[in-house]
């Protein structure tokens, strides 16, 4: 598993934290960073003994986007080639957090804008503190609100009408608005905390399970109704198979709770 030099990583008994480390800054992305990001939830897939991901940021913001001098000076300049390279890099990221097993959780407070939101978006958990502020504000240099998966993604968490909005205008949307729209789960003081909370209550629960959950939310997105039960009778089945299934209808019968084991 790779050891980022651009965030800082540390492990928590079963989950894993992401802090994104430029707090002078409000931790924005770099060339690098956006790499490294990609190559460890590429790497998660064959961590078995992390079950859950915690992404966060350093100094009081999440993530301030793409840095403007090494990231957005530099695009200017290049081909086209090395833009469509880069902008699918970007993609790669969200692509990695998606497929990665692991439930992934934001904590989010402070600036959350440009790439920084659609990190928080790709996770399948989202807390903030009240003052956290969320734009998607890719319009506001000139390019469009469809970057890393925003206009596939984001209608499906808050709706197509209030995604346009967002994604039109580029403005900040609010820790009330996001908690309303269903952007966030919860708005909470500390939100690192929180985070950290349910990130070990997933991680001891059944993680084979939340794995195959996340996998059916993932690939349902484009199935019909009647492949999306179809698929969802495959996966259930598989997971009857495993120890978790019966050592919670033991657990049941013996009316204790159940020790989930991820097997």
């Amino acid at each position: 598993m790779i050891q980022p030099r651009h965030f800082l990583w540390r492990v928590d008994g079963k989950v894993g934290v992401i802090t994104l480390n430029r707090p002078e800054r409000k931790n924005p992305l770099t060339f690098e960073s956006y790499a490294e990001l990609r190559d460890l939830f590429q790497d998660l897939k064959n961590e078995s003994a992390i079950k859950a991901i915690v992404i966060t940021g350093a100094g009081g913001n999440f993530c301030s986007g793409g840095d403007v001098h090494e990231i957005i000076g530099p695009l200017t300049k290049m081909s086209m080639p090395e833009l469509l390279g880069f902008t699918r890099m970007t993609g790669d990221v969200v692509k990695a957090m998606r497929h990665c097993p692991q439930p992934v959780i934001a904590a989010v407070e402070g600036v959350c804008a440009g790439a920084g939101a659609i990190l928080a978006m790709a996770c399948d958990l989202r807390y903030a503190t009240a003052s956290a502020k969320v734009a998607f504000l890719f319009v506001r240099v000139g390019l469009a609100g469809c970057d890393m998966g925003a206009c596939a993604m984001l209608p499906r968490i808050i709706g197509q009408g209030r995604a346009s909005d967002l994604l039109y205008t580029g403005r900040s949307m609010s820790a009330e608005e996001g908690l309303a729209w269903g952007f966030f789960n919860g708005v909470h003081d500390p939100v690192l905390e929180t985070a950290l909370q349910k990130a070990q209550e997933l991680a001891t629960g059944p993680t084979a399970a939340h794995a195959m959950t996340k996998k059916m939310l993932h690939q349902e997105w484009n199935a019909g109704i009647d492949e999306a039960i179809e698929m969802e009778a495959q996966a259930q089945a598989i997971l009857m198979q495993n120890q978790d299934f019966r050592r919670a209808y033991e657990a049941f019968a013996a009316k204790r709770k159940p020790e989930f084991r991820g097997d």
